[in-house]
């Protein structure tokens, strides 16, 4: 079986009460648990004004 690294940008809305750490967490969970994937991981989270 080969491995393979796939590179995924996710852009998001949050309200002003929600911490983009966060859910950029429950998103790797859901990654994992869906798709069964080895590893899913945050590299940078950046964050935009408007």
């Amino acid at each position: 079986m080969r491995r393979t690294d796939v590179y995924l940008k996710v852009e998001l809305d949050l309200d002003d009460k929600e911490k983009p750490e966060r859910l950029a967490a429950e998103i790797c969970r859901a990654i994992r648990r869906i798709y069964g994937v080895r590893k899913a991981e945050v590299s940078s989270i950046i964050e935009k004004d408007g």
